[in-house]
């Protein structure tokens, strides 16, 4: 007897929820990046490298609190701060633009609860999304894991694997309705708050 699959039984952890539920707004994102070329020459990445920094500034003091330190085991070694920050002196861009950049992440509307764990969701998303990025960035702009690219090469452990495990901590959380709204309204304006910067400093 063959059984046919309930659409009722889809995967409804939270992981999967953050997915369906941003999919609009990370695909619109994604498209004005994309239009935007930033792999056209390096002063076009060095834009780009300046919008990451700001969101990374932004999640920044999530991945050092010793509450989500506990629900997310090994999230302090996750933090990609200081890479970009690497990744923007090795491409040139002047220190003044560097420190407006932290300014403007330092600024961030972080809202309190649930949705500080939306922030960690998108952050930790695009790493696993930066995989494509890190070969054009190797490829077209002769950048690598040591000069210019540093934010965007994978984990050791391999980007699948690093993100499964965040998935899965994620999803052991046990969040109620109530705050699982709160982490989603956390991971649009975390993509809003990159959509912002893009058009502040990329367009």
């Amino acid at each position: 007897m063959t059984t046919v699959a309930d659409p009722t039984q889809a995967d409804r952890t939270l992981s999967a929820r953050l997915k369906q539920e941003t999919h609009a707004i990370h695909d619109a994102l994604d498209s004005r990046i994309s239009a935007l070329s930033p792999f056209l020459d390096r002063e076009h990445y060095a834009r780009f490298l300046r919008v990451q920094l700001r969101f990374q500034t932004a999640t920044a003091p999530l991945y050092e609190r010793d509450d989500l330190q506990q629900g997310f085991p090994g999230l302090l070694e996750r933090s990609r701060v200081d890479l970009i920050e690497a990744d923007c002196r090795d491409l040139g861009i002047a220190e003044a633009d560097i420190e407006a950049d932290r300014a403007a992440g330092r600024a961030a509307a972080i809202e309190g609860g649930q949705a500080v764990i939306g922030w960690l969701y998108t952050n930790e998303g695009s790493n696993l999304g930066a995989a494509f990025l890190f070969k054009r960035a190797q490829k077209e702009l002769g950048l690598s894991a040591e000069f210019g690219a540093r934010h965007l090469a994978g984990h050791p452990d391999g980007r699948g694997l690093h993100w499964k495990r965040f998935k899965a901590q994620l999803n052991e959380l046990g969040l109620g309705e109530a705050e699982q709204e709160q982490a989603l309204g956390g991971a649009r304006a975390a993509f809003a708050f990159v959509r912002e910067a893009v058009e502040a400093v990329m367009a």
